[in-house]
């Protein structure tokens, strides 16, 4: 898979002698679906800011598709660009009067040609289904609604890698299905992902990788039943095993199932 994002020895501190980030190396391919995972505090927050660009690394250094991330501005902004970050409360980011100016407000701050924004905007709106909210504040909409404004936006930028910051926060249990199922058409168009979240049920369902953060530290990086498998890992770190895969475990089954419907099929009473 092609390589998008690169953490090399990358270190941040807040405040001095305060490391918020310690010595992570990384890297993240286009089509990946990352679970970062850890308690507050861990640093989850922290690496999703420097992947996009709103902070600098203090050590170490970030690459983006192979090239080195400088501090000059013409750098920074191919990153932003190219690396899209949806933040946990929408209202942050929603600035726009309507749907239609808020998710052509990335575009246009790119100085591309009017048609080329028409079709940015209409492609994201369309994306995400919401065609008949075009001329609603943002502001007005339901929770879940803001959330499908904050990753049209981040789509009409057409970035290869998008960040989201527990995208699931405080959306009803039909929010939290379509949510599943944006995510899962981004990645069958070869967007890489990475959601920073405490649902290991999602984790486990949805990723085909799990970061977990401790301390500033990466302290865990593999498939989700590598890390899931690993008890001393999780009681480190805050976490616990998927309700499905402690099913699994307890009816002896040889693969623990992601989904109600693989439990369904592979266990027969």
């Amino acid at each position: 898979m092609e390589e998008i994002l690169r953490f090399e020895h990358v270190s941040y501190a807040y405040e001095e002698e305060r490391e918020a980030l310690l010595d992570v190396c990384v890297k993240v391919c286009a089509g990946e679906r990352v679970a970062v995972l850890g308690s507050n505090g861990a640093g989850k927050s922290t690496f999703f800011l420097l992947a996009n660009g709103v902070l600098r690394p203090g050590a170490g250094r970030i690459l983006f598709r192979g090239a080195p991330v400088g501090s000059g501005a013409k750098q920074l902004n191919v990153l932003r660009r190219g690396v899209g970050l949806v933040f946990q409360d929408p209202e942050v980011q929603l600035l726009g009067g309507s749907v239609e100016e808020e998710v052509s407000f990335g575009p246009m701050n790119l100085r591309l040609p009017v048609g080329e924004v028409r079709a940015r905007v209409d492609a994201a709106i369309r994306s995400f289904a919401l065609e008949e909210y075009r001329g609603r504040a943002p502001q007005y909409l339901s929770g879940g609604e803001k959330k499908r404004v904050t990753l049209a936006d981040a789509l009409a930028m057409e970035p290869q890698m998008l960040l989201l910051d527990e995208p699931a926060a405080s959306l009803d249990p039909a929010n939290t299905r379509l949510l599943e199922q944006n995510l899962q058409m981004l990645s069958e168009q070869g967007l890489g992902l990475m959601v920073a979240t405490h649902d290991v049920d999602f984790a486990w369902r949805w990723a085909t990788r799990v970061l977990v953060f401790r301390g500033g530290r990466l302290a865990g990086d593999g498939e989700p039943r590598e890390i899931f498998e690993n008890v001393s890992l999780l009681r480190t770190c805050g976490l616990e095993q998927p309700v499905l895969y402690r099913v699994g475990r307890v009816l002896g089954l040889a693969a623990p199932p992601h989904t109600v419907e693989e439990l369904e099929q592979e266990w027969k009473p």
